[in-house]
């Protein structure tokens, strides 16, 4: 059976838990359109969070990943379309680095575009009544660092669809941040549901067309 990996995030910059865990947690074993979905959590530390990451492809040989963070203060789900080459930290991470203008991979190109059906996937959401919108930036902190990573690992995998989402606080986090939006567990967990059947019928459509032109 063809795997899907999924990862979401320890929580950090004092929050007590992160909505991309929380709800990527709950996928994990899941079976969709006949792919098993094998969910892992990411430390909030530079480096070793691609190191957790790049072991688990390693692992698994996944069909499709997907890497999910938050971003409080956003009002939707954004699927990432575009991750820079550049470590730039607002916020020590979770072991106290904080980069300032490093490269995430010295002499790599400049950004990497998610290979994932971005523009599919907000329509699909969309049409669910779930409210979602294509981002030009996943920041510079761990996220981005992440997206980054795998997608530079994945230039050697073109069969492998990979790329990012960010999702806004859970409800119990934005209540400790009067005016913050918030978007509730089931709601996330049914997007994301959503987004990742949306990746593999692409992945499946390109394998079908690429095994008829051989």
């Amino acid at each position: 059976m063809q795997t899907v990996l999924i990862t979401g995030f320890e929580p950090f910059g004092g929050e007590t838990v992160n909505p991309s865990w929380e709800v990527v947690k709950l996928l994990d074993g899941m079976i969709i359109d006949d792919c098993r979905v094998v969910a892992r959590q990411l430390p909030c530390v530079f480096g070793e969070s691609l190191e957790v990451l790049n072991a688990a492809i390693d692992a698994l040989q996944p069909t499709v990943v997907l890497a999910i963070g938050q971003a409080g203060g956003r009002v939707d789900v954004t699927v990432e379309r575009v991750a820079i080459n550049v470590d730039d930290a607002r916020i020590p991470d979770n072991r106290g680095q904080q980069p300032v203008d490093v490269a995430i991979v010295p002499g790599g190109p400049a950004a990497w575009f998610s290979t994932l059906p971005i523009k599919a996937m907000v329509a699909a959401l969309r049409e669910a009544g779930i409210p979602a919108s294509v981002s030009q930036t996943a920041g510079t902190f761990v996220c981005n660092h992440v997206m980054y990573g795998v997608l530079h690992k994945l230039a050697d995998w073109p069969e492998v669809k990979g790329g990012f989402i960010h999702i806004p606080y859970l409800p119990e986090q934005a209540a400790a941040h009067p005016g913050a939006p918030s978007m509730a567990a089931h709601t996330v967990k049914q997007a994301l549901e959503i987004a990742i059947t949306v990746a593999l019928r692409q992945a499946h459509d390109i394998k079908v067309i690429g095994g008829a032109t051989h």
